[in-house]
């Protein structure tokens, strides 16, 4: 009787992009006062851990970021456009609402004839997006994979609401996940809770050309991070025990990089030192779907995460979604 080789799916390659424009809390507070908001960079750190973010310019969109990202992580996997045969857009802030930001995207890196198409679970949307890619690459569908989060979040801002403007900021992030004979993506854990649609949203959308409802985001700060803290855990611990490794076993956290309170408090329950933990959160922002694939990266470049370690991706997000993934790098 003939052995099956077992199919498991592996990180070759990362890559990320934020557009030129870094806005410090002080130009950002400057900016708002002169709307009559008041806010200062004292006020943001001490909440939120963030100071600075960028924004895209008016005529950049999604799959602009993206596609700086995506060649970004081909080249460090040492593959071109046309090895990929399938396209996981994550993204909150589409460039269209047809067709897809990731048909949009290999239109511009020139992958024609892979399967393209978009994920939205907004700040979980990255775990999403790895998730889904992770599960055709082992069933055959699929041989090597872009999986990108691009946001242009900077466009969905009340900037007459200083407890959301100052959080966000633009940016993409990306992977390339490829089959292999050996184990690399070791467990993944995904969820969403409808009933909390309303605590982070944003409540509008096209009709006849007009806009229903407001196309700006909402949010219930403390709801979120109330929410936020307890599924990171539980997802967490879900993982770990899927693929029979304990916390010990985790070398680096890549949290979702919404606040630094959040990550804190998940690194303890975990046991964690911060100093496993990535942070990008402080010059970044919060760029939602794009956040944990640009973190992975910068955590990549910088000489953190090295091959052969364990690392632990988590995210939250409207929805209410959220998800872990745990991979040997």
């Amino acid at each position: 009787m003939s052995s099956i080789t077992p199919r498991y799916s592996r990180i070759t390659g990362t890559g990320s992009y934020l557009p030129p424009n870094r806005v410090s809390n002080e130009a950002l507070a400057a900016q708002l006062a002169r709307d009559g908001v008041e806010t200062s960079d004292d006020w943001i750190v001490e909440r939120t851990g963030i100071r600075a973010r960028y924004f895209a310019a008016p005529d950049v969109t999604s799959s602009e970021l993206a596609v700086h990202a995506a060649r970004h992580a081909l080249e460090a996997a040492g593959r071109t456009a046309a090895d990929i045969d399938l396209i996981i857009v994550a993204t909150s802030t589409p460039d269209m609402v047809f067709p897809s930001t990731a048909c949009i995207l290999q239109n511009k890196l020139g992958a024609f004839g892979a399967a393209a198409f978009d994920v939205q679970a907004v700040c979980s949307g990255f775990v999403y997006g790895l998730t889904i890619a992770d599960s055709m690459i082992r069933s055959g569908a699929a041989t090597r994979a872009l999986v990108i989060g691009a946001e242009v979040f900077s466009r969905i801002l009340d900037f007459k609401d200083r407890t959301t403007c100052v959080l966000f900021g633009d940016g993409a992030g990306a992977v390339v996940l490829e089959a292999s004979d050996q184990p690399g993506i070791l467990a993944t854990d995904l969820h969403a809770d409808g009933r909390h649609v309303e605590i982070l949203c944003v409540p509008g959308n096209v009709s006849g050309g007009q806009v229903l409802g407001d196309p700006l985001l909402k949010m219930d700060g403390q709801a979120v991070f109330k929410l936020a803290v307890g599924v990171l855990e539980s997802a967490a611990r879900a993982v770990l025990h899927k693929a029979g490794r304990s916390e010990a076993d985790i070398d680096w956290l890549i949290p979702h990089q919404a606040n630094i309170r959040i990550m804190q408090s998940t690194a303890r329950k975990l046991k964690l030192p911060m100093d496993k933990v990535v942070v990008t959160v402080a010059e970044h922002g919060n760029t939602s779907a794009a956040s944990i694939p640009l973190a992975l990266d910068v955590a990549v470049r910088r000489g953190q995460v090295k091959r052969g370690d364990t690392v632990m991706l988590e995210g939250v997000g409207g929805g209410f979604t959220w998800g872990a993934v745990l991979l040997d790098y």
